[in-house]
């Protein structure tokens, strides 16, 4: 490889790593306002389990400025797409709140919403997920599978 070919690659390399490291530092920082802004009056339960849209944490996120949390003029878009993004809407259907209630003890809507697969893939999934410890009941196991592998396939 001649001299200009390696530079083009390590040029070629180093932007993507400045990519990375951009969007690392965006999710960083909606993840450190939460953190500051929110969970000094509350723990992350009620925002794991709300699943707004973006007109609904914008309305969340100025209601509890109005309550006291301090959040930059310039700071509140970056911790409302970082909620959406994380704690986002969801499809209504029975399991939704299963969902809310039971996944996101331990997983971020984001991950739920990125994980795609065929509804034998979510069973094995689920069935994972109580040998882990999932609070998922007997009852609640096949609404939650067909709310997941109807709306996430």
């Amino acid at each position: 490889m001649g001299v200009k070919a390696a530079l083009a690659v390590a040029c070629t390399a180093l932007a993507a790593v400045a990519v990375v490291s951009a969007q690392d530092a965006s999710v960083d920082k909606g993840e450190q306002l939460q953190n500051a802004a929110c969970l000094g009056c509350h723990d992350l339960r009620p925002i794991q389990t709300s699943a707004y849209d973006k007109d609904g944490w914008t309305t969340t996120v100025a209601s509890m400025i109005e309550k006291g949390a301090e959040v930059k003029d310039a700071d509140k878009p970056v911790l409302i797409n970082f909620l959406v993004q994380n704690h986002g809407p969801l499809p209504e259907g029975a399991g939704k709140n299963i969902l809310l209630n039971t996944c996101t003890v331990c997983h971020d809507l984001g991950r739920v919403r990125a994980h795609t697969v065929s509804r034998d893939e979510w069973e094995e999934t689920l069935s994972a997920m109580l040998n882990e410890g999932a609070m998922l009941s007997e009852q609640d196991f096949p609404v939650l599978l067909n709310y997941l592998a109807r709306n996430f396939k």
